[in-house]
């Protein structure tokens, strides 16, 4: 197993790198061998799409916006944003979310 920090975060939090890193690991989007599901501590089904970096393996919640913002990112719109705001993203282990390979 791996010594990553997992973290799940929402469209709606997405920071810039994050974001970057989606769009160069799935450049032409995602398909469905490429989305990881499993349930969240409501019982809900999740969806998401992996993207890792040096420490932390994100899983992207998927949604109809996200695959327009992948699809409309331009780097230029994000040179202003500071790389990686530690309040945007949401530890599973603070959810009680239980992830499934």
């Amino acid at each position: 197993m791996d010594n990553l920090k997992r973290v799940i975060v929402d469209f709606k939090k997405l920071t810039p790198e994050v974001l970057k890193l989606l769009v160069e690991k799935y450049p032409d989007g995602y398909d469905d061998l490429n989305i990881i599901s499993f349930k969240n501590a409501h019982n809900e089904r999740i969806e998401a799409v992996e993207v890792t970096t040096e420490d932390t393996k994100y899983l992207v919640k998927i949604s109809a916006k996200l695959e327009t913002t992948m699809a409309n990112y331009d780097e230029d719109d994000y040179e202003d944003f500071e790389d990686d705001d530690p309040a945007a993203v949401v530890d599973p282990e603070e959810l009680g979310e239980d992830l499934e390979d």
